[in-house]
């Protein structure tokens, strides 16, 4: 049946309003948006005191629930993305790790036959973050797999996938970096730079044969210098790239955090957690991938000697709210870098991160504080905080 929600504000693609009803028609989509002295006819669901936005969109997440994407298992990535609606998050890029070619085969296949089948947050594609990294930038990623771009190598898993491979993420000055990206990135498939040593002449390069955006901006990656800007200096100064960036206050400062904001903007700037498989879980040991972490105060860390940041437990809903707290984002823009450009940054705009009509019906309740109180999935709430 068709419904109306009434909220105190709505942040719409083009405009945030204050007040008015917007429409949920009975095949689960967005339909128009009235302004608040047309009161329409029929039901309405009032929440005259919060904030609509669309639903959230994680297009950098290793794990959740004690899972995690390595795992190659539909049933835990489905335990995944039914936890992801904890977070307001309902479209989700599974992310991968470095690993064997075969390895990541066996996943694009697992996730490219049962995608559709998700009952939770939606399966909108597939983001490959490795191997085709520098050693010197692993982070938590494990360097005995990684290795130089090669075109047939991704062709194979894009095969296996189903075409489901939307953003992969690479070192530019590996050998054959500009070639592997004038070959694969496309309106389809976005490819990003990150876990990399690289000169800036390096990340131009890059951005120049087509790559389009920073993998976890400041993060694995070689700094900004007066002399020598490096790829932090690449991310912050070309202007039509995307830059992720983890806002749960450990990965980034949050004056750093500033500094990517208000030089991109956000429709450039894309928030993602990159959580490992602690996130809903409590603290102590885990593994992402091969390597061991421990999970404490706030962070997930390797147990070796570098005590490297592992990912994180961060939930998107918390990074919009920490943006805002930490006063470097409006509301606004909060909404705008984990809906509408981290969707943009991986070529799925057309699938969500924007309240439209005609569009699934996924949207999230915010209290005016930014916190999360309920999630919508396909017209029909199934999170209340």
């Amino acid at each position: 049946m068709t419904y109306y929600i009434h909220a105190k504000k709505f942040f719409l693609p083009n405009t945030t309003e204050n007040g008015g009803y917007l429409e949920v028609t009975d095949d689960a989509k967005f339909g128009q948006f009235l302004p608040e002295d047309q009161k329409p006819e029929g039901k309405i669901v009032d929440y005259s005191d919060k904030f609509i936005a669309p639903g959230l969109v994680d297009t950098h997440i290793h794990g959740l629930c004690g899972h995690d994407v390595m795992d190659n298992d539909f049933d835990k990535l489905n335990e995944m993305s039914e936890g992801l609606l904890k977070a307001g998050v309902t479209s989700w890029l599974p992310t991968t790790l470095t690993a064997s070619h075969d390895q990541l085969r066996e996943i694009c296949s697992m996730i490219g036959d049962n995608a559709s089948k998700a009952t939770g947050a939606k399966i909108q594609g597939i983001h490959f973050e490795g191997p085709f990294y520098t050693e010197k930038h692993k982070g938590a990623q494990n360097p005995k797999y990684m290795r130089d771009p090669d075109v047939d190598e991704f062709k194979d898993w894009q095969e296996a996938a189903h075409g489901m491979i939307t953003k992969i993420s690479i070192a530019p000055e590996r050998k054959g970096a500009v070639e592997f990206t004038s070959a694969v990135a496309s309106d389809k498939v976005a490819v990003a730079l990150g876990h990399s040593d690289a000169t800036f002449e390096q990340a131009k390069a890059c951005v120049e044969a087509g790559a389009t955006g920073f993998t976890h901006t400041y993060n694995g990656m070689s700094g900004l210098n007066h002399r020598l800007p490096g790829m932090v200096g690449a991310a912050l100064s070309m202007h039509l790239v995307d830059d992720e960036l983890i806002c749960d206050g450990y990965h980034v400062n949050p004056f750093a955090a500033r500094v990517v904001i208000e030089k991109k903007g956000a429709e450039h700037v894309a928030l993602i957690t990159d959580c490992m498989r602690a996130g809903l879980m409590p603290e102590g040991d885990y593994v992402l991938g091969e390597l061991p972490v421990v999970v404490e105060n706030g962070t997930a860390r390797l147990k070796d000697e570098t005590h490297n940041l592992a990912g994180s437990i961060l939930l998107l809903k918390d990074a919009i709210k920490n943006v805002v707290d930490w006063n470097v984002a409006t509301a606004e823009q909060a909404v705008e870098m984990a809906s509408y450009t981290a969707a943009k940054s991986s070529c799925i705009l057309d699938k969500c991160g924007i309240i439209k009509e005609g569009r699934d019906a996924d949207f999230i309740v915010l209290d005016d504080d930014m916190t999360l109180s309920e999630t919508y999935l396909d017209g029909v709430s199934r999170y209340q905080a």
